[in-house]
């Protein structure tokens, strides 16, 4: 999942990008509207934790400028201002949903998670293929009934490949699907976690390498 985050509070922007990191979310932070157009023009993002009071361009604009543009993610709103009239006003602009501040961080973990749910193509509840499953909301894995330790990173990549059965996903989707900003796209990221998952999963191994970068689980 990759959430950008646009909070022109600094401590509080680098504490829910923090947070949801340890969620296993990729996530990016800017802390002013242009920064976050900026970035919403060059990358797909799931959801947009959006504050309404913002910097330079405002949350409300950004917002609608979205709803306009039939952006694929969702929004939620950010905000201190939590009265029902803003709620409303803050819906009517387009957004998905609308969390006054303060907030549980437990909260806005699951009404993010629901979101992403709300802009991604349906898939079942469990993943699974061959004797591996995976709950992508209780965040558990297992391979033969044995419970796979994974980090955030490989519980992400081996989400992505039972998402997408017998698909060839190309390194560069994954690493814009898994990791954030502050990953060199020019790394071998993906190759050295892929490892790991692969050691993870013991045998008989399950993932394809495919020639020119692409990773498949399953058969096409």
């Amino acid at each position: 999942m990759r959430v950008l985050v646009v909070e022109d509070f600094e401590v509080l922007a680098r504490s829910i990008g923090t947070g949801l990191r340890r969620e296993g979310m990729a996530v990016d932070v800017v802390l002013d509207g242009t920064d976050a157009l900026g970035r919403l023009a060059v990358t797909r993002y799931d959801v947009v934790i959006l504050d309404r009071d913002l910097p330079g361009v405002g949350g409300d604009d950004i917002c609608r400028r979205l709803a306009g543009e039939r952006f694929p993610g969702r929004v939620l709103m950010l905000t201190a201002a939590d009265t029902v009239e803003d709620r409303v006003a803050g819906l009517g602009l387009g957004a998905d949903d609308y969390l006054p501040k303060p907030f549980a961080f437990a909260e806005l973990v699951a009404r993010v998670r629901a979101l992403a749910r709300r802009s991604a193509p349906p898939v079942p509840p469990t993943l699974s293929c061959g004797d591996i499953t995976l709950d992508p909301a209780r965040r558990v894995a297992f391979r033969a009934g044995r419970r796979l330790e994974l980090s955030p990173k490989e519980f992400a990549l081996l989400e992505c490949l039972l998402a997408s059965p017998g698909l060839v996903l190309p390194a560069e989707e994954l690493l814009e699907r898994v990791w954030d900003e502050a990953a060199d796209p020019f790394t071998s990221a993906v190759k050295h976690a892929m490892h790991r998952l692969r050691a993870k999963l013991g045998d008989p191994p399950v993932i394809e390498t495919i020639r020119e970068g692409g990773y498949r689980i399953g058969t096409p």
